[in-house]
């Protein structure tokens, strides 16, 4: 009798994975840390290829991942990425965000040569100035996401097309616009389709990126000198009006909000006292790609992870886009935190904090184990 083929590993994952709901509780310090972390998956893009990550994600608890355009597969696009998807999600043990940059226009990864439908950029829409149209687009990408299983949009962004030269925003029209108020009518149709699909979505940049001259993406980005208050507008009637479920800080260092010129998503000043305390926000916060060269260049890892966490961050990204040689493992960051723990450098209620946020945001958009 012919015994059939088994993927050991895979066995391996599943029994871990049961061993672990059984012996373990979803309150220790360790789930609670590996929660506020979300990874890049590499280069995969095929299930076999993600046996590592998958061993990660099932040991450490993480709370999401990251998809990029370099895990599509160019051959059967959409049930090839489904199938990772599918994957990633059977041998979590927890309940996992599941996310990616879907803005449209030049910020999109499910592009149509992959066989996916045709996106606009926040600037066309906005130009137009039809929230019919918005919702259209959006509603196309949302149920996309939904069919495949992604569950938090980094979109949209609500940075004003202030500088028309700025590289990372107005020249990639990522921007619906100058006026608070068109931006603000178009992301609320840009989420309200998204929430028809209970798709989590995400303000960015905070506190504003739309004036920036630089790309924080590839260095230090001072916006002290350009940017406006009329930037936290959005932000402010979004807030308040019930539109928030999420919000991505921006790495841009801004001496009128901070004088220790931290970048926006080290800084308490920005982070806590003024979107928390200031605006009242106190659902998750994302960060930024923690490995952009803003954050990289002029912090080390261990003190970007503490001031990240200490300024109010509730989720750190690393979307390890780098040479092998400079990537992070999951072990290493949780390595970090826990020791800041013992320290007292970062405290066991920070932890909880954004592990009650989190959880509170993963159940209200049912995202379950």
């Amino acid at each position: 009798m012919k015994i059939k083929k088994i993927n050991f590993f895979i066995f391996f994952i599943l029994i871990y994975s049961f061993e672990s709901m059984c012996f373990s509780t979803n309150d220790s310090l360790e789930y609670k840390i590996g929660q506020m972390l979300m990874f890049g998956i590499g280069d995969v893009n095929t299930v076999e290829d993600s046996d590592s990550l998958l061993l990660e994600l099932s040991k450490n608890h993480l709370g999401g991942i990251i998809l990029f355009e370099k895990n599509i597969n160019p051959n059967d696009s959409y049930n090839n990425l489904k199938k990772l998807i599918d994957k990633i999600k059977l041998v979590s043990n927890n309940s996992l965000f599941i996310a990616i940059d879907e803005e449209g226009g030049r910020v999109n990864r499910l592009k149509e040569k992959y066989g996916f439908h045709s996106t606009r950029s926040a600037k066309s829409l906005g130009d137009e100035n039809n929230l019919d149209s918005t919702y259209f687009y959006s509603k196309q990408t949302s149920d996309l996401l939904k069919k495949l299983g992604i569950n938090v949009n980094y979109a949209p962004s609500v940075d004003l097309s202030i500088n028309l030269e700025n590289p990372v925003i107005y020249k990639l029209e990522r921007s619906f616009g100058r006026k608070p108020s068109l931006v603000v009518s178009h992301a609320k149709s840009f989420i309200d389709s998204h929430r028809e699909d209970k798709i989590i979505t995400v303000l960015k940049h905070f506190p504003g990126h739309g004036s920036s001259k630089n790309d924080s993406h590839l260095g230090l980005t001072d916006v002290s000198d350009t940017w406006m208050i009329e930037e936290l507008y959005p932000y402010k009637y979004m807030i308040d009006s019930g539109f928030v479920d999420a919000i991505m800080s921006a790495h841009v260092v801004n001496k009128r909000l901070d004088d220790k010129m931290l970048p926006g998503t080290l800084s308490k000043k920005i982070i806590n006292d003024l979107l928390r305390n200031f605006l009242e926000f106190n659902g998750v916060i994302f960060s930024d790609d923690m490995q952009m060269q803003a954050i990289t260049n002029h912090y080390g890892l261990e003190a970007a992870v503490e001031k990240s966490i200490n300024s109010g961050i509730d989720v750190l990204l690393f979307c390890n886009n780098q040479l092998k040689e400079n990537q992070v493992s999951t072990d290493k960051i949780i390595s970090i935190i826990k020791n800041k723990i013992q320290t007292g450098e970062i405290t066991y209620s920070r932890i909880e904090e954004s592990f009650n946020r989190i959880k509170k945001l993963k159940q209200s958009f049912g995202i379950t184990n």
